[in-house]
């Protein structure tokens, strides 16, 4: 089985707004993104509620998606499902060989590509109707610059939607020591609690790009019931939904 080369190399990658440690960690644990018991099933739980958000704003059916930081694919099988044309982009190769190989496997057709997210943005300014960039900012140096080329992808009036995590200390004990330490929710050294954001510096990171926020919740979780769910409470995860301005 062959992947196509368009994975082999970055497409015009002008742009290095990544931490390559945190690449390499992804890269290593790439044959594990589908394991929905293993190190990445809490995105696996989580994911019907990102997508039950999305969906309280725009349909998703014939719209024009690119899925910024798209990991494995789990976000993004998950919208091309819902008969959206899907573009997921990300800098970590081999989880993106698995993205592709499994929807090769699942008949979920999504165009993968090894990009950037600013080189993508130059190459398709207001272009999608949708941008998502989930879990994906608190990995970043610079996630103003990934906000501002999400805002450059949407056309006037489309949605973007982000989640990220909130710097407290409720975070930290919850997103950090919990999670990754206790509970081995997730793997150990995925988050580091000095880059997660807060939703008022999400806010002023956003306004320069014109996008205006619409909504946001929380995602909670119990882990006496092993349950999430979408709440009002924006603590530790949270989602926002922004509109580029007309």
């Amino acid at each position: 089985m062959t992947v196509p080369s368009s994975l082999d190399t970055p497409s015009n990658n002008s742009h290095v707004n990544v931490d390559l440690n945190e690449l390499e960690n992804f890269n290593r644990l790439s044959s594990t993104w589908w394991d929905k018991e293993g190190e990445f099933g809490a995105l696996h739980k989580i994911n019907p509620y990102r997508v039950a958000f999305i969906e309280q704003f725009t349909p998703l059916k014939g719209q024009r998606i690119v899925d910024i930081g798209c990991g494995g694919g789990i976000l993004s099988e998950s919208l091309a499902k819902k008969e959206a044309e899907v573009t997921g982009i990300d800098l970590a190769k081999e989880v993106l060989t698995v993205a592709k190989l499994h929807g090769l496997d699942s008949g979920v057709k999504v165009d993968y590509q090894l990009i950037s997210a600013e080189d993508y943005a130059q190459q398709h300014p207001e272009q999608h109707d949708i941008v998502t960039c989930m879990e994906m900012l608190e990995h970043v140096p610079d996630p103003q610059s990934i906000i501002q080329a999400a805002a450059d992808c949407v056309k006037p009036g489309g949605w973007v939607f982000f989640s990220t995590l909130n710097r407290n200390y409720k975070s930290y004990l919850l997103a950090i020591i919990a999670a990754e330490h206790i509970l081995n929710l997730v793997p150990k050294g995925t988050h580091t609690h000095e880059k997660f954001i807060t939703p008022a510096e999400m806010d002023a990171m956003a306004r320069p790009a014109e996008l205006y926020l619409r909504d946001s919740a929380g995602i909670e979780f119990n882990p006496l019931l092993n349950q999430y769910g979408l709440s009002d409470n924006v603590d530790v995860n949270y989602l926002l939904a922004y509109q580029k301005g007309l």
